[in-house]
């Protein structure tokens, strides 16, 4: 062992800095492996440790009406403490002279809500003011906006608040979800003068609960659907809490999982590349130490000393490098959680990672050492000598470990079975056609190589099918990095275009609802008066889905095995009346009516194609809608695509004119303003003159979400860039493998008269074919792969990606296989062809 060890290290002496060079890989792998697994730690610790200030109450009950007198009642006897709360948007004014206007939700409060967790206020103290007289709390951001400061006054209707200071954080609420509709805080005794809530104003009503430490609200949670199933209030508890902020990150943990898997395994194969380029340069002096008694067991050894410590080096790096990152990861995501993001390092993660590195570092990198026991010393004599091919068991034994191995840790990732699967499979799939491609490429470069190209391009080609080629390594591992890196770019894409806008053109930017009947026509005058005239208008008419193909809702929610959404059975809908579709929905089956007559038995109604999807209803089926206590009866009469990115009003359900003009309403309105100027001035006048009417400013919430989506896609971006960084090192590690036997057929081509030119034109094919046919396999993998992770990891809508995006990676893959292959073969042709042809003699 002591032999092995000393030669193992003296060995290394001519090419250590190109494996530290290619340990980069590895570094990079364990950095993003444990700088995305200490922030899956840290996340579910957080959630964990502020389980109580995830929601600041034990329960929440709310209603979108007032809660009924026997519900109210009841609801009075439970609880240590409760709290009640009426929210609803509205404008805030600033009293003064040009004073601006803004959009803001109003939350009336009554009671010592939050039970748990701070109602941070500055000052300190705010909160207390709350409980009487004509005191607002604002949101900090607001008041920034409008150069408030406690003492200052606003108007919210007809009635004038002091403002007591300014909100920072309240339990459960992220900042980033505030930005469209600042939170102000109001004392719930005042609303009534304010003239912001009439009859059928959109509200929604809470009820906070705190309970004894041991009492189970679970149970009490159940018994109060039960009881009040017939008005159908929404419920909230901890431990539901917890389950929905689960699932709200879950995509982020998907991406973080898909991160760490991309990014270690390219360090892998960055790995097995560099042993086997190591091994290639190597081969004479293991011929030379099997002539001088070694046996093909020790010469493994030596080797396989260099890989361990390589993969032990650079998984060490890596792991430190790790915890460097994630120190910067909780200020990125802090902004998007509704809760305190900490520091702490995860030690679990860094162990998690540093072993990962290792095991995986020597798994790949015995693929390729496995050669070393079967190099000749006949090699000391004929450097042109090849060992007889021979099927290795040991290699297919190596593989089949490593297929395993891949499994194992994409399920360990991920922590679900099916993701493991999948993401395992995909890669295995990916080597397999890349595998089959090269052979397909090296036979069909052996028969059909056309007579009439150059000289230096039928070199070129030939290098694809003669011994020694490089096709199916390079092919193998240039594919699997195009296809990991493409993989992850669209998914980045995949996540990040769900918060996406379409907007702009000459679409309506200023939006107003909360219009009673009553309202409509002074408020069309207003605006044409004010140079607004309204682009769109929609009757809004509350309702929920009572039955669906005969069954009640009550029944379809009580079976344990079925597969409609509880939230479609629910959900209260915000549905509609109108003549014809929109630019932004388009049917996909039946045929849209626009208009009944003689109020029928039962309405058509066209019905978004996934709401149907997800209540399993066809064109025909009839639903039954509860319109505030009555019932209609309606069937399925078309079905719609709806793009739900425009910035305009959109609907599940779309009802024929003369069905629902009787039914309790509110309106809302879209214009088009010609700058903030207008904005301001039409806002301003419909406040005056409608208090309760709300006003979106459409152009304010694009630059909001703008900031969120620049936000959001650094951190993605931040994350991206270690696979990216890795992928590089991966496909230049691939280029270089075969540096040195190419040193020595530049040679030959030299002395048998080829110039340098010449020498550069037939590398240059070659890679070229290389690049240009990996780079395309893996793009296309990686769109199927996308479209996988999308539909089943991910759940959301595939999009497929644009050609542009396909061809720029494609193009970039290429242009860095060339170039790669040209940085690293520069000077080959300036070797002596004496020291060459010396080794054949």
């Amino acid at each position: 062992m002591n032999f092995i060890l000393k030669m193992a290290w003296r060995d290394t002496r001519a090419s250590r800095r190109r494996l530290l060079l290619f340990s980069l890989a590895i570094v990079l792998g364990v950095a993003a492996l444990v700088a995305v697994g200490s922030v899956r730690d840290n996340l579910r610790l957080a959630i964990e440790q502020q389980t109580k200030s995830l929601l600041g109450a034990d329960l929440t009950v709310n209603s979108r009406t007032e809660f009924p007198e026997d519900a109210a009642k009841h609801f009075a006897t439970l609880g240590e403490d409760r709290a009640r709360e009426i929210s609803f948007n509205s404008m805030l004014i600033v009293p003064r002279e040009g004073g601006p206007t803004r959009l803001v939700q109003v939350r009336a409060i009554e009671g010592e809500f939050p039970f748990y967790g701070d109602f941070d206020t500055e000052p300190a103290g705010a909160r207390a003011s709350l409980r009487d007289g004509m005191n607002a709390v604002l949101e900090e951001s607001l008041m920034v906006q409008f150069g408030l400061k406690a003492g200052d006054s606003v108007r919210l209707g007809t009635a004038i608040f002091t403002v007591a200071g300014g909100l920072r954080a309240i339990p459960g609420e992220a900042a980033a979800v505030t930005q469209m509709a600042p939170r102000v805080f109001v004392p719930l005794a005042t609303v009534g003068g304010t003239g912001l809530l009439k009859q059928g104003s959109l509200s929604r009503h809470r009820l906070y609960f705190k309970f004894p430490e041991k009492f189970d609200v679970q149970a009490l949670e159940r018994d109060l659907r039960e009881r009040f199933r017939e008005h159908r209030f929404g419920y909230d508890t901890v431990e539901e809490r917890k389950r929905e902020l689960g699932q709200s990150i879950q995509n982020v943990n998907a991406f973080l999982s898909l991160v760490g898997f991309a990014s270690l395994f390219l360090g892998a194969i960055g790995v097995a590349s560099a042993i086997h380029a190591h091994i290639r340069q190597k081969i004479p002096t293991v011929a030379m130490l099997r002539c001088l008694g070694a046996t093909a067991r020790t010469a493994l050894a030596i080797y396989l000393v260099q890989g361990l410590s390589l993969g032990l080096i650079g998984a060490t790096l890596g792991a430190l490098l790790g915890l460097g990152v994630q120190m910067a990861l909780p200020m990125l995501v802090n902004e998007f959680l509704p809760f305190t993001f900490e520091l702490a390092v995860s030690w679990g993660a860094l162990f998690r990672g540093l072993g990962a590195g290792v095991v995986v570092s020597v798994l790949f990198a015995l693929l390729p050492l496995l050669e070393v026991r079967r190099v000749s010393p006949l090699l000391t004599l004929r450097s042109a000598y090849v060992a007889a091919p021979g099927r290795d068991l040991w290699q297919l034994g190596l593989l089949v470990v490593i297929g395993c191995l891949v499994f194992g840790f994409a399920w360990w990732q991920t922590g679900r079975l099916q993701w493991g699967l999948g993401f395992s499979g995909a890669l295995l799939v990916s080597f397999g056609v890349l595998a089959g491609l090269a052979r397909v490429v090296s036979w069909l470069a052996r028969r059909f190589t056309p007579r009439g190209l150059p000289y230096a391009w039928r070199q070129g080609v030939a290098n694809l099918h003669r011994p020694n080629n490089r096709t199916l390594l390079l092919l193998v591992s240039l594919g699997l990095g195009t296809f990991l890196m493409m993989t992850l770019y669209l998914s980045r894409d995949t996540l990040i275009g769900q918060l996406r806008v379409v907007g702009g053109g000459d679409r309506p930017n200023l939006m107003l609802f909360d219009i009673q009947d009553d309202q409509v026509e002074p408020l069309k005058k207003l605006l044409a008066d004010n140079g607004a005239p309204v682009r769109q208008h929609a009757p809004i008419i509350t309702m929920r889905i009572a039955s669906v193909k005969g069954r009640a809702t009550g029944d379809i929610l009580k079976e344990k095995d079925s597969r409609v959404p509880a939230w479609t059975l629910r959900r209260e809908y915000r549905s509609t009346y109108r003549r014809a579709l929109t630019d932004s929905e388009k049917v996909t089956a039946g045929t849209f009516t626009g208009r009944v007559t003689d109020e029928p038995e039962v309405v058509p109604v066209s019905m978004d194609e996934n709401l149907a999807r997800d209540l399993q209803v066809a064109l025909g089926d009839e639903i039954v809608f509860d319109v505030q206590g009555v019932p209609v009866k309606a069937k399925v009469d078309s079905l719609r695509q709806v793009d739900w990115r425009r910035m305009q009003a959109n609907f599940f359900l779309v009802f024929p004119e003369g069905a629902l003009e009787a039914a309790p309403k509110f309106h809302i309105m879209a214009l088009r303003v010609a700058d903030a100027t207008q904005s301001a001035r039409v806002q301003q006048a419909v406040v005056r003159d409608h208090p309760n009417v709300s006003a979106i400013d459409l152009a304010l919430i694009i630059r909001t979400i703008d900031g969120v989506y620049t936000k959001a896609s650094f951190v993605v971006e931040f994350l991206a860039l270690f696979t990216v960084i890795t992928g590089g090192i991966v496909l230049a590690g691939a280029v270089l493998i075969g540096r040195s036997q190419r040193v020595r057929e530049s040679v030959l081509l030299r002395t048998l008269g080829a110039t340098k030119a010449q020498v550069n034109r037939i590398m240059f094919a070659e890679y070229l074919a290389l690049g240009t046919l990996a780079a395309a396999v893996g793009a296309v993998l990686a769109v199927g792969a996308n479209w996988a992770l999308a539909w089943q990891v991910f759940q959301v809508k595939w999009t497929a990606p644009s050609a542009g995006v396909l061809l720029g990676g494609w193009a970039v893959v290429s242009a860095l296989t060339v170039l790669t292959g040209w940085i690293s073969n520069r000077g080959i042709c300036d070797h002596p062809p004496l020291a060459v042809l010396r080794e054949e003699t």
